[in-house]
């Protein structure tokens, strides 16, 4: 079982629960250690280690509260930033928890040291998931702060690649903000819009929005579709450039969104 602890502004902590035989959880970037403690005391669920993605503070805050009462492995990017990981993790290490194999993807480009966890199979029913942090959202992705735009660009196309089923739990409720500016780059893609619809319903009756899955991001998320002429014309009318690379084409998208108004 996975489940989402809504904190700070936007962010959701997620709980990954292996089996209902057991009350040992993980918990991937608790930017907060206060609305953890209180979810699993009140669940009487122990924590058994930290997965973190990248170093931001609304991914890591809550690490050293947590390690005073649970004194558990933090898993984690090679960081000097994140100096309470204990396990340092790089691209195509395999994590086993609990009967659960993760496999580390690299995704350099929000930051440099950005890493997603990936399990094709973590028990018989379930399909594969992903948790991505920042790098990949619903209808959107994150800021690009370190490297190139073909760095994040190439990052996000091994997320594409997963399969189509893989769900994805990032770690922000900005759905609804992206799939506005996503609607605004392609107006026509009628599939996106009637996610935009469902989307605006489902936030108004306080519902969330994730997890997403890799086949509904190709089809609705712009910054997956670069390839797509349809997002050229649009860089096109906004920047009066003409890109030529889907790398290209990326790194302008992701700086107009930079400053598109939510």
């Amino acid at each position: 079982m996975i489940t989402p602890i809504p904190a700070l502004d936007s962010n959701y902590f997620w709980v990954i629960q292996p089996s209902a035989d057991t009350n040992a959880v993980y918990v991937v970037d608790p930017g907060d250690a206060a609305p953890v403690i209180d979810y699993l005391v009140r669940n009487q669920l122990t924590l058994a280690a930290i997965l973190i993605t990248h170093r931001h503070h609304d991914h890591i805050q809550g690490i050293a509260g947590l390690l005073e009462r649970w004194p558990v492995p933090v898993y984690g990017p090679d960081s000097e930033f994140i100096p309470q990981v204990t396990h340092k993790l790089n691209d195509g290490d395999l994590l086993q928890l609990a009967g659960i194999t993760f496999r580390i993807i690299g995704v350099p480009g929000h930051t440099w040291e950005h890493i997603a966890y990936f399990s094709s199979s973590w028990n018989e029913i379930s399909p594969p998931l992903l948790f991505c942090g920042d790098a990949l959202f619903a209808g959107g992705c994150g800021r690009r702060f370190d490297g190139t735009a073909e760095i994040m660009w190439n990052s996000l196309q091994k997320l594409a690649a997963l399969p189509d089923d893989t769900q994805i739990y990032c770690a922000h409720e900005y759905t609804q903000a992206n799939l506005a500016f996503a609607v605004a780059v392609e107006p026509d893609n009628q599939e996106l819009c009637a996610r935009f619809e469902q989307v605006k319903q489902t936030r108004a009756q306080g519902g969330i929005t994730l997890p997403s899955n890799i086949l509904l991001e190709k089809r609705t998320n712009p910054f997956l579709r670069c390839q797509h002429p349809g997002i050229k014309i649009f860089i096109e009318n906004e920047m009066h450039q003409i890109p030529e690379t889907s790398a290209e084409i990326f790194g302008a998208l992701r700086l107009i969104k930079d400053t598109w108004p939510n």
